[in-house]
């Protein structure tokens, strides 16, 4: 993959990476997601974001768990970084109420995790 890739190539992409990746592996990093789109910088954690809602929007419509949830921030709490909850908010598929996001969150993980098997 190149920096100069459209973003629909990305994300598809990102979604290939996301579903073959061991499963020891997930969730992984927007950082190693990066790294395994062979992003380089500037702004490449900005492009991962950008094609991982891409996916979001795909697999809201189709009606598919989200497979941006294998993908997570490095500041140690395991979860999205707040972009994935607003997005799933505003997709009508997760709750307004910020304290049911979370939980929402690790319900989404478990689901596409077991599409994945």
């Amino acid at each position: 993959m190149t920096d100069s890739q459209p973003l629909a190539a990305q994300a598809a992409q990102a979604r290939h990476i996301l579903e073959t990746a061991p499963r020891e592996a997930l969730p992984m990093t927007y950082q190693q997601l990066a790294e395994a789109l062979a992003l380089r910088p500037p702004r490449t954690i900005q492009r991962v974001a950008q094609a991982l809602e891409t996916l979001m929007r795909e697999d809201a419509a189709q009606g598919r768990p989200f497979i941006a949830a294998l993908d997570v921030s490095q500041r140690g709490e395991e979860l999205p970084a707040q972009g994935f909850f607003d997005l799933a908010v505003e997709l009508g598929c997760f709750p307004t109420d910020p304290a049911q996001q979370t939980e929402a969150y690790w319900e989404e993980l478990r689901q596409v995790m077991a599409q994945r098997d």
